[in-house]
């Protein structure tokens, strides 16, 4: 066998045993490199005469093409056998059952909300929904909360790139109670003229947005208003509707309310509702859930409606308090986390 044949067998032979790419470009750098075997000989045409240089030429360059492809060869077996291996990791057995997605449920805030709605529904109380971007007007002056007002450092809030016809901003609503104002003005309009106005009854449950975070507060958070408007309603229909809410919104009769005096700006007088359960684990203790009040006159007139001649109630409830009481959760802050883990308990 001459010694090109026995170069190109050599080079077959260290080309299958090479088991990777690197290790096949060594393997090619022994024979075809700027130093390798192969280069070497055509270097040392030089030295020969001009016609044995032509004949020896050819034989050196047909034996680097033999090598040349039986690298290409090579390289050819070793990317199929990666990819190969690569299919066969990843591979899908499409004979096996999918993966079931679970059945959804609701958010316990949202069967809160809806829970309330339905209480209230029972009693005639129309449902309001409405913009959650209020104009400092509907969020603020309307509800006897003018600018410069004590109270509106209680209330800071996000407050977007966009001024209404006074030149304030109008911000994220701070509280549900716009949509009273705007229910009642619709309300009044509707029945302007008429001497015996309906009655308005109406809850307003919603997003709220405060600049507030902790284990009781979110920046985002819901709440419910609630108002009552009419020609003879008193703090008792107050007393009477909320006690009969709590007592089927937490289903039991064992329960306590009282009302303690506070201040609110859109009523007069106001208090603060509490709660206390005969038996349970918060059994005796004294539990806020609400504030109320009578709807101050200056807020009545706002409505459009005369403050001599109507009169009646309003109250604002948090649902996220609700559902922690009813739930017993002790951090607010686990309803908008997104834990499915945590969800999940409530469905």
């Amino acid at each position: 066998m001459s010694a090109l044949l026995e170069l190109i067998e050599e080079a077959r032979s260290a080309f299958a045993g090479a088991a990777t790419p690197a290790q096949l470009e060594d393997a090619k750098a022994r024979f075809l490199g700027k130093s390798g075997r192969v280069t070497e000989l055509m270097k040392g045409l030089a030295a020969l005469p001009v016609e044995e240089k032509k004949s020896r030429g050819a034989e050196i360059n047909q034996a680097k093409q033999q090598i040349e492809s039986l690298l290409s060869g090579r390289r050819t077996q070793l990317a199929e056998a990666e990819l190969e291996a690569q299919l066969k990791a990843e591979a899908l057995d499409v004979t096996l059952p999918g993966r079931a997605r679970g059945p959804g449920g609701l958010h316990p805030v949202t069967r809160t909300i809806e829970r309330i709605e339905a209480i209230f529904a029972s009693m005639g109380f129309d449902v309001a929904d409405g913009p959650e971007i209020e104009s400092d007007w509907m969020n603020f002056t309307a509800l006897n909360n003018p600018a410069n007002h004590p109270a509106r450092s209680m209330q800071d809030t996000f407050y977007v790139d966009l001024k209404d016809a006074d030149g304030m901003p109008y911000c994220l609503r701070t509280h549900t109670s716009p949509m009273q104002v705007r229910y009642a003005r619709a309300h009044a309009a509707q029945h302007a003229g008429a001497e015996d106005m309906p009655e308005i009854r109406v809850i307003a449950p919603g997003r709220t947005y405060r600049v507030d975070s902790d284990a009781t507060h979110s920046p985002m958070f819901h709440q419910c208003e609630g108002l009552w408007i009419g020609e003879a309603v008193s703090f008792r229909d107050l007393k009477s509707v909320f006690t009969e809410f709590c007592k089927r919104f937490f289903e039991t009769d064992q329960l306590e309310l009282r009302f303690r005096p506070s201040y609110f700006p859109f009523t007069e007088p106001s208090a603060e509702i509490d709660i206390a359960f005969a038996d349970g684990p918060l059994k005796g203790r004294w539990l806020e859930v609400a504030g109320s009040g009578q709807v101050h006159p200056t807020v009545v007139r706002n409505f459009g409606l005369d403050p001599e001649k109507y009169i009646g109630f309003a109250f604002g409830m948090g649902p996220d308090r609700l559902t922690m009481l009813r739930y017993g959760v002790n951090d607010l802050r686990q309803f908008f986390e997104g834990d499915l883990r945590f969800l999940a308990q409530f469905n």
